[in-house]
C-alpha cells in the first residue's frame, strides 16, 4: 500500500459507490438520501495493478463546526490532509452545483494532486456536466460510472499521471501504520449529540 486516496465531493455524487467499486465489495452504504455516510471509512483498494488505501468521506457541506454536518465536514478535511491524492467527485448527470465550486477551492488550496472524477457519466445528459467540470480548474474530468464499472482504465491512468509511476507503483519508504487488509471506521468525534 504505497499511497492513500480520499474520495471527496458534495453529497450524492456517488462517492460511496466508487469506494465500493475500488475495494471490491459493498462496505459503504449507498442510498439516494443525502447524509448516509457520516464517517471517514478507510479500506485497502485495488485498481487493476495499483494497490492503495481509499478513504470514503461524508458529503462535503458548508456548515457550522458545532453541527453534525459541520463535524462531518471536519472529518472530510482530515481525510484531505491524510491523503496523497484526491478523487474530487462530481455528478456529471446533474452538472455543477455551487457546493462543487466551493469545495473544489478547498481541495485546490490543499495543494494535493487531484483527479477530477465525473461520475454517472453513462447517464443521459451527462455530457453537459462533463463540459461544466472544466470550469473547476482541477484538470481534465475523467468520465466514470462507479455503479457499472465504466471508465476504470482511464481512472487508473489518471492516478499514474497524477502521482507518477514511481509513487503509484512503489512502496512508501516509511511505514506510517498502513491499513493493510483491515477496515477502520473513524467516527467517535462526530457523534450526534441530539441522538
Amino acid at each position: 500500500m504505497g499511497f492513500k486516496v480520499a474520495i471527496i465531493g458534495r453529497p450524492n455524487v456517488g462517492k460511496s459507490t466508487l469506494f465500493n467499486r475500488l475495494v471490491g465489495k459493498k462496505l459503504a452504504l449507498v442510498d439516494d438520501t443525502p447524509g448516509v455516510t457520516r464517517d471517514r471509512r478507510v479500506h485497502a483498494a485495488k485498481l487493476y495493478d495499483l494497490f492503495f488505501d481509499v478513504i470514503d468521506t461524508a458529503g462535503f457541506e458548508d456548515a457550522a463546526a458545532s453541527t453534525l454536518p459541520g463535524r462531518m465536514r471536519q472529518q472530510t478535511e482530515i481525510a484531505i490532509r491524510e491523503a496523497d491524492l484526491i478523487f474530487f467527485t462530481i455528478d456529471a448527470k446533474s452538472g455543477l452545483l455551487p457546493d462543487d465550486r466551493t469545495f473544489a477551492e478547498v481541495v485546490r488550496k490543499s495543494g494535493k494532486p487531484v483527479v477530477l472524477v465525473a461520475n454517472k457519466a453513462e447517464a443521459k445528459g451527462a455530457q453537459g456536466g462533463m463540459l461544466e467540470a472544466w470550469e473547476l480548474g482541477l484538470g481534465e474530468p475523467i468520465p466514470v460510472s462507479a455503479e457499472h464499472g465504466q471508465g476504470m482504465p482511464d481512472l487508473r491512468d489518471a492516478v499514474i499521471a497524477a502521482l507518477g509511476e514511481e509513487r503509484a507503483f512503489g512502496e512508501d519508504e516509511e511505514d506510517d501504520g498502513e491499513i493493510a487488509a483491515s477496515e477502520v471506521l473513524i467516527g467517535e468525534d462526530i457523534a450526534d449529540p441530539d441522538a
